[in-house]
């Protein structure tokens, strides 16, 4: 590491500057310009020693990090995760060891990191001021067309509306989550190593409890959606949730199962299961990925709790005003017009603005804000909810990146267990299956909460996902594959805000005549004559 140097010819000019300015009052003013000059030079050669110093020592600190999380990374593979700071032995079970599958280390969230530096927080009180001028428009346009001042958020109330029977759907399918999965587990597993049948009992159970899931955690929650006529957000809660507990209890099974396969009880010992509690914790716990214990903080930060539920009160308004003041005025029908190509055009790219905004705010709102929350109230450790997605470069390291939660499940219990079956030999099937089995939920969430079937998420997902997934793939690495990246993620999200839009006020100004299977699948704006 350099170390400043104090230039000598500067320091001999001002010695001889102050001597000659006693002997010699007349030529003052042209020795000021002289240490005017000289303190430049010494500022510049300042500035450069700092640069020097401080890429040195960026050099080194990042050298040291990488240094300490590769030994950290390796400590994991000999331990299990730490709770409370406390670890157990190397005798644990292999399915419970880091070297296989998921790894949950302690560490923060990508924006929480990045808002300390001071640059990018400015984005973020941009957006935040961006939110003010969506609320003093509204205001003002309401005091200019109304005279008075109005502060109604009829759109907000309408999408959250018979919250009373969301939330006993939603008690429903947590009790029967928590208890039908975990105690078929006990039962099936205090019987396996003593039942004569081993693939029998298993088979008889797992047949049992598919049976079970698919009506209480498949049928019941379109049940309460359909038979309450639920409003549009408080479907999503219900369908989301629906998804989500399947996918904890697929992860409990399949993870406590092999275990207790594993380890036979010695004679006169029942079988070791996992405590009710360490299941309980899961149930809300921001991960996807079943395990024992996780790394856990060992205090919460209300102030940050505060911070992070006033972000998602503010994401909620955001995305109301966005749909109030640049949706709904162009989407709404108040005459008719002929369906063109030139009213398509401008619907998309009217609707790309407001279309990466839903985006952006949707990943902030839930993958930032919202888990953070649940990680910083339940102690969880591992933020890694998502990685730097905004700078890919290809669309497969996009979906990677993306949502790290979903994708960690998808990847163990998906694309693993297609090669486990398959040998190794089918990875592009593995992939594929991925991506379709992604699509087709993503599009059942949007066709159960929105109350119509028009597969626009499933064709872009489906189709060019899968196309750019493999034209762009991790070889790319030009900035200029960024922008191709962005820009269909503009182009994608306009799409989807048109026409969903289109077949939002379609459905309600053109309802169904009949109930057959071909008048509910046809978009009703491909034929109602309100367009925009």
């Amino acid at each position: 590491m350099t170390t400043p140097e104090t230039p000598n010819r500067v320091v001999h000019r001002n010695i001889k500057t102050h001597q000659s300015e006693e002997l010699s009052g007349p030529a003052a003013g042209n020795r000021n310009n002289v240490l005017e000059e000289d303190l430049k030079q010494w500022q510049k050669h300042a500035q450069s020693v700092k640069e020097k110093v401080l890429e040195q020592v960026q050099g080194q600190l990042s050298d040291l990090l990488d240094k300490a999380l590769t030994e950290s990374v390796q400590s994991f593979n000999q331990i299990q995760p730490t709770v409370n700071g406390k670890t157990t032995n190397k005798s644990a079970p292999r399915s419970q060891r880091t070297d296989d599958g998921k790894v949950f280390v302690a560490r923060p969230s990508l924006l929480d990191e990045l808002f300390e530096i001071n640059h990018i927080r400015t984005i973020y009180h941009m957006f935040i001021a961006v939110l003010l001028i969506f609320c003093l428009s509204t205001l003002a346009v309401d005091f200019i067309d109304q005279g008075r001042i109005v502060l109604e958020f009829d759109l907000l109330f309408f999408a959250f509306g018979k919250l009373g029977t969301v939330v006993w759907a939603w008690a429903v399918m947590f009790f029967y989550t928590l208890l039908v999965p975990y105690l078929t587990l006990m039962c099936w597993g205090s019987l396996y190593h003593s039942f004569p049948s081993k693939l029998g009992l298993s088979l008889g159970t797992g047949l049992i409890l598919s049976v079970a899931q698919t009506y209480v955690l498949g049928l019941f929650p379109i049940f309460v959606v359909v038979q309450y006529q639920l409003p549009p957000a408080s479907r999503f809660i219900v369908i989301l949730e629906q998804i989500r507990f399947l996918m904890k209890s697929y992860s409990f099974v399949r993870e406590t199962g092999p275990v207790i396969m594993r380890n036979i009880p010695k004679e006169g010992e029942s079988p070791r299961f996992p405590t009710l509690s360490s299941y309980l914790y899961f149930l809300f716990c921001p991960t996807l990925i079943y395990r024992e214990s996780y790394p856990r903080n060992t205090h919460i930060r209300w102030k940050y709790v505060g911070t992070t539920t006033g972000m998602i009160l503010g994401c909620l308004f955001y995305a109301y005003f966005i749909l109030v003041r640049l949706c709904v005025p162009v989407f709404r029908p108040e005459t008719k017009q002929p369906f063109s190509k030139r009213t398509m055009v401008l619907a998309v790219f009217n609707s790309i603005l407001p279309g990466i905004m839903l985006l952006l705010l949707c990943f902030f709102a839930f993958l930032h804000c919202w888990l953070n929350l649940f990680g910083e109230l339940l102690g969880f450790a591992d933020r890694m909810f998502y990685k730097d997605w905004w700078n890919s470069t290809s669309f497969a390291n996009y979906y990677r990146t993306w949502n790290v939660v979903v994708h960690d499940w998808l990847y163990q219990y998906g694309y693993r267990d297609f090669l486990l079956l398959s040998k190794r030999k089918f990875r592009t099937a593995a992939m594929l299956s991925v991506f379709i089995v992604s699509a087709v939920v993503h599009e059942y969430a949007l066709a159960i909460g929105f109350g119509f079937f028009y597969p626009v998420m499933f064709f872009l997902f489906a189709v060019f996902g899968v196309v750019f997934n493999f034209a762009m793939n991790d070889k790319r690495q030009s900035p200029v594959f960024n922008v191709i990246m962005w820009t269909s993620l503009f182009l994608g999200q306009g799409v989807q805000v048109c026409l969903y839009c289109q077949e939002w006020y379609a459905q309600i100004h053109c309802p169904r005549t009949e109930n057959s299977f071909w008048e509910m699948v046809t978009p009703r704006s491909w034929t109602c004559s309100y367009q925009r």
